[in-house]
């Protein structure tokens, strides 16, 4: 059973917790993140979705809810631990945009690694593939409708972002 914190419009942290499958209150939210991971070669690393989901069968940035007494950092780290086996770096970490959506905070996080593919633990009830995908093709993916289309086109949040390692 997962627990998420409940907030206000303007992010105020409630003293309310919500398990997820319910409905949430009008006028309370809670918070999900998207990350983004890019490698030194400026590539984009998508998840395939399980087909069981919604939006099963598409590709995606890895992403999902912050659990009780997690920060948006942590539950991004955490998200991308179990959907893809890849400890992430914090000191890495860019905080590309803050939205409010109608029952939710959205953070999205860029970071950066090299890891191979072969490298990644698929969480299997979450994530059925995993690639590296150049601008291009990552365009091309939109454009034929394969990238979940609640997620932000990554080129619009930074046009012209280079990878930084520390």
């Amino acid at each position: 059973m997962e627990v998420w914190d409940l907030y206000d419009r303007n992010r105020n942290k409630l003293k309310e917790i919500h398990t997820r499958g319910e409905p949430i209150p009008k006028g309370k939210y809670h918070l999900v993140v998207h990350v983004w991971i890019q490698n030194e070669q400026g590539e984009l690393l998508l998840s395939k979705r399980h087909p069981d989901k919604s939006y099963g069968g598409y590709w995606e940035c890895t992403g999902g809810s912050v659990i009780a007494g997690e920060n948006s950092l942590q539950g991004a780290c955490r998200e991308v631990a179990e959907e893809l086996g890849l400890p992430l770096q914090m000191e890495t970490a860019q905080l590309l945009q803050h939205e409010v959506r109608e029952n939710h905070h959205l953070d999205t996080w860029l970071f950066f690694s090299n890891i191979a593919i072969e490298e990644l633990t698929l969480q299997p009830e979450e994530v059925i593939d995993a690639k590296w995908v150049t601008k291009q093709t990552y365009q091309q993916m939109r454009e034929r409708g394969q990238i979940v289309p609640t997620i932000h086109d990554f080129y619009a949040l930074v046009p012209s972002k280079k990878p930084r390692y520390c």
